[in-house]
């Protein structure tokens, strides 16, 4: 079944180059010019890739990823005008899996929507396997697979999509040393689109997280010069 791509794009003269490209691909386009439009798309139905512009007709497309970004991992290309170093790192650091500055080569767009929907596919291979072979079962944490969550001492954790996949990635092998580079190897799509600094990042942000509901209790330990780990909750 062929891939279908919804692109949210407020230039005609784009969505149709976009369009052309990767239905010669043999994708299936949905073409949004407005980013509510987009998401009454994406509750309507399932797609597997989505090229986002940034400056849309009402809102940014930024805003756009932060909210699909809260429950969903499906794959995000930016699509944009702004090329500026700045642009392409917040883009990156927000979730988008990669990103395409304007004017550009429509083939090399088809080919990295290729890319990215392979990695995305791989990725979901290593997470099952991983599931299969390796329960996460740390004391004090739930991991619901199926609905991509985790609660810690009987309350809910509201996890962005990074924060989620290293928390369970650590936790599928409590008392393990991850390096930064393997907590990225699993966790992003593509590592070398973000910056090691990202996992030390969201570790702070996952510690926060975890504090407000154990301020005492710090499951997760940092081993400088190698990594991270968690460690089982002492019940006693």
């Amino acid at each position: 079944m062929a891939a279908r791509v919804l692109l949210v794009e407020d230039e005609p003269s784009i969505a149709e180059i976009v369009e052309f490209a990767l239905a010669s691909e043999g994708f299936g386009v949905t073409w949004r010019t407005l980013a509510r439009d987009a998401e009454a798309v994406l509750s309507a139905d399932a797609h597997d890739l989505l090229i986002l512009d940034i400056g849309l007709p009402d809102g940014s497309g930024l805003e756009l990823l932060k909210r699909i970004r809260r429950d969903s991992d499906m794959p995000v290309l930016i699509l944009s005008a702004r090329n500026a170093e700045l642009d392409r790192v917040l883009g990156l650091e927000l979730g988008a899996d990669d990103y395409v500055g304007k004017p550009f080569s429509p083939r090399e767009l088809a080919a990295r929507v290729k890319a990215i929907l392979k990695r995305s596919a791989r990725t979901r291979a290593i997470a099952a396997e991983s599931a299969a072979s390796e329960p996460a079962d740390s004391s004090g944490f739930e991991v619901d697979e199926m609905r991509a969550t985790i609660r810690f001492r009987n309350r809910p954790l509201d996890l962005t999509r990074y924060e989620y996949l290293i928390l369970k990635t650590l936790l599928n092998q409590p008392e393990r040393v991850f390096s930064r580079a393997q907590l990225m190897d699993r966790v992003w799509p593509d590592p070398a689109a973000s910056f090691e600094r990202s996992v030390d990042t969201h570790i702070k942000t996952l510690r926060a997280k975890l504090r407000e509901i154990e301020p005492r209790f710090d499951p997760i330990r940092t081993h400088r010069g190698l990594g991270y780990s968690i460690r089982v909750m002492d019940q006693s």
